[in-house]
């Protein structure tokens, strides 16, 4: 039996290749040899390897255990792609001596593959955040194929059973004290044969389509939050579950609203005269309009807090605040009795400096101390 090659190989990758790289090299070479895609006699094959490798790669778990162990680690074909057990050979050799494998009654193996997850992303508005939304999402993957029922065999055949490995899957070879299981070369550790395969799906069992999933995002998500939806990846291999589907969201800027944590923070222009005098404006938040109450003498740049007018928090009943900052307008467009009026208020407050503007006044004691000193 040929030797099983290495899944950096395969994806034609570096050992330590980061997540991204894996995940590109793997789109780059199922696209490659895609049987729908690729007509060569060894195309099917190749796309099935590569497909393997990549499941093997993207799981932390499964890449340790192969990058320490190889394929006796991950137990490719006796597992069905999940997480295996590096001493899996070994267990005949008890099952000689006591009837039996670490793995219970005669060490039988499942060979149900869990699904691969898929992973999208999102974009949503800071008003979909605000009140939650619910989109629909058209993802690339594969599903069952429904012509054959993920047999892989044509319809109104069925597979059948590997004479070779009576449908294990393996093979037990023994020198002497040590008996090793091996993947059946017949079969290649499925337990059974199609000798008529499905023309839909090739005998893959399984069809890549472009399907159609809603999701539910919650009020009060931030951006750059990651959601799983249980379920909602790929189908399972040989009755194996499905796996999961990841949400990477990402929430736009708005025109008006900052979001800082569960806080929205929101410039509000006023007048000279507002900010000298005092008064009410109107400011609005995500879903009414409020009214901020502004003292006399405020300055520019001044922030105001009105609680629970920001962000929900997720998961709970709470909001943020609402942080104004205050940016006093100068007056523009004057006409010339404005700008004569302007000019003897401004005569009258510089009598006395210090008292109408004291942070004018600080700086400039500042800056003549400055120079004195050189």
């Amino acid at each position: 039996m040929a030797a099983e090659r290495d899944y950096y190989e395969l994806l034609g990758i570096d050992r330590n290749a980061e997540p991204k790289v894996i995940k590109n090299a793997y789109k780059k070479m199922a696209g490659k040899y895609h049987p729908d895609r690729n007509s060569s006699p060894d195309a099917e094959s190749k796309f099935k390897e590569i497909k393997e490798a990549y499941e093997v790669l993207s799981d932390p778990q499964k890449r340790q255990m192969y990058d320490q162990f190889g394929h006796a680690g991950v137990n490719q074909s006796m597992g069905g792609g999940q997480q295996g057990n590096p001493f899996d050979g070994f267990e005949s050799v008890f099952e000689s001596f006591f009837g039996g494998g670490f793995g219970g009654a005669g060490g039988s193996r499942s060979r149900a593959a869990r699904g691969a997850d898929l992973i999208h992303e999102i974009n949503i508005s800071l008003e979909e955040s605000f009140s939650g939304c619910e989109k629909t999402i058209k993802v690339m993957a594969m599903e069952t194929c429904g012509d054959c029922g993920g047999s892989g065999a044509r319809k109104g055949s069925t597979p059948m059973t590997c004479s070779h490995c009576n449908g294990s899957g393996t093979i037990r070879m023994q020198q002497g004290f040590l008996a090793i299981e091996q993947p059946c070369p017949v079969c290649h550790g499925e337990g059974k044969i199609i000798k008529d395969r499905c023309p839909t799906c090739r005998g893959q069992g399984q069809i890549q389509k472009n399907k159609s999933i809603n999701v539910q995002i919650p009020r009060g998500i931030e951006s750059a939050t990651r959601m799983r939806i249980s379920g909602k990846g790929e189908p399972g291999q040989r009755g194996g579950p499905p796996g999961d589907l990841y949400l990477d969201i990402h929430v736009d800027d708005h025109t008006i609203f900052e979001r800082e944590g569960n806080n929205l923070t929101c410039d509000v222009p006023i007048s000279f005269a507002t900010a000298s005098l005092g008064g009410e404006v109107e400011v609005l938040s995500l879903d009414k309009k409020l009214t901020l109450k502004i003292p006399p003498e405020t300055q520019s740049l001044s922030h105001f807090r009105l609680r629970k007018q920001g962000m929900p928090i997720l998961r709970s009943d709470n909001r943020g605040d609402l942080i104004c900052r205050i940016i006093v307008e100068t007056p523009v467009n004057l006409n010339s009795q404005q700008k004569e009026m302007l000019t003897t208020f401004a005569n009258s407050l510089s009598e006395d400096q210090a008292k109408h503007s004291p942070k004018c006044d600080t700086w400039m004691n500042r800056l003549r101390k400055i120079f004195q000193t050189r």
